[in-house]
This record gives C-alpha cells, sequence and structure tokens, in this order.
C-alpha cells in the first residue's frame, strides 16, 4: 500500500464528516480542502548582499523539504536601490503529500516551540477563504541548527483553501489541527 499523510488520512476519515455535519453540505465534493500552502520570505538586505537570498532558499528547502526558489523584483524602486529583475526573497509552493506532512510537522513540533505560545490569531483571513500566518522565527523548526543561521528571520504561510467563506476555512484549518485563539 502507498503511504498516506496522517493529516490526509484524517481528512478523509473525520474532517469531511465533521465539515458535512456542521454546514450541511449535501455533497462530498462541496466540502472545503486545503489546496496549496505557499511559504515565502522577503529578503530585504538582499539588495547589498546576493548571498542572502541563498541562504533564504536553502532554509525554506530544509524547513519544507522540497525546493525553494528565489523571487525576482517586478520593477525598479529607486528609493530602496532596487532593480527589475533582482532576488529579493525565496518562496516554496507546496501540494499534496508534502503540503500535509508540512502541515503536520507545523502543528505538531513547530508552533508548540514558539515562546509563549497561547494560538494563532484568527483574523489572517481575505474574505476568500485563505489564511495567512505570520512567524518570526525560522529556528522553530526542528530542521533549522541554530548554530548555522547566519540572522533570525520570520517568514510567511499562505493556507490556500477551497472554501467559500472564511467560515467555512477556519474550521477547516481547525480542523486540520491549527490551534486558532480563543476569543
Amino acid at each position: 500500500m502507498a503511504y498516506l499523510p496522517r493529516l490526509k488520512e484524517e481528512y478523509r476519515s473525520r474532517v469531511i464528516s465533521a465539515l458535512t455535519e456542521e454546514f450541511g453540505y449535501k455533497n462530498i465534493m462541496q466540502v472545503p480542502k486545503l489546496e496549496k500552502i505557499v511559504v515565502s520570505r522577503g529578503v530585504g538586505a538582499a539588495v547589498s548582499d546576493k548571498k542572502l537570498v541563498d541562504y533564504a532558499v536553502e532554509e525554506l528547502t530544509k524547513i519544507t523539504g522540497q525546493k525553494a526558489v528565489a523571487t525576482i523584483s517586478k520593477k525598479d524602486v529607486a528609493s530602496f536601490k532596487l532593480r527589475k529583475g533582482m532576488p529579493i526573497g525565496a518562496k516554496v509552493t507546496l501540494r499534496g503529500e508534502k503540503m500535509y506532512e508540512f502541515l503536520d510537522r507545523l502543528v505538531t513540533s513547530a508552533l508548540p516551540r514558539v515562546r509563549d505560545f497561547s494560538g494563532i490569531k484568527s483574523d489572517g483571513f481575505d474574505g476568500r477563504g485563505n489564511y495567512n500566518l505570520g512567524v518570526t522565527e525560522q529556528i522553530i523548526f526542528p530542521e533549522i541548527n541554530i548554530d548555522k543561521v547566519n540572522k533570525i528571520a520570520g517568514f510567511d504561510i499562505t493556507f490556500v483553501t477551497s472554501a467559500e467563506t472564511d467560515k467555512e476555512a477556519k474550521s477547516l484549518l481547525a480542523e486540520l489541527g491549527l490551534p486558532f485563539k480563543k476569543n
């Protein structure tokens, strides 16, 4: 039998029925699902030092388990000494089994390592069922060796779902294990 990530199995066995019960879906295809997770990191100091983008790509590759790519500036900004086509960040888009594996590691090992952690804020929804989460330090992930980090930096994690509303998306992400703060 082929390998199936723990959260994917849980989605199929428990989350679909829980969301159907909560929102009254008539068809299993109406149940929202997690489509992709985008992990991105801007490196503002990369204008003066190109090696910083390489470090960011390397760290995101270690964290996600998939090769990250450098992001390129789209236009010139004179006040930042930025030219069109310069590398200014890194990103990786996770789908399928790697997406579920990353979410599992985020929920079970990375978020509990955040200092004074009491849950994630629920105001990061965009109105279309997508959720944005900012992580302040990359060292919360066990894949990153603290001694080899040249600069502590944060990154953004975007959860793209097929949900129509923010309420449906929040229920989906909460069922998948994201620890939202209780208001």
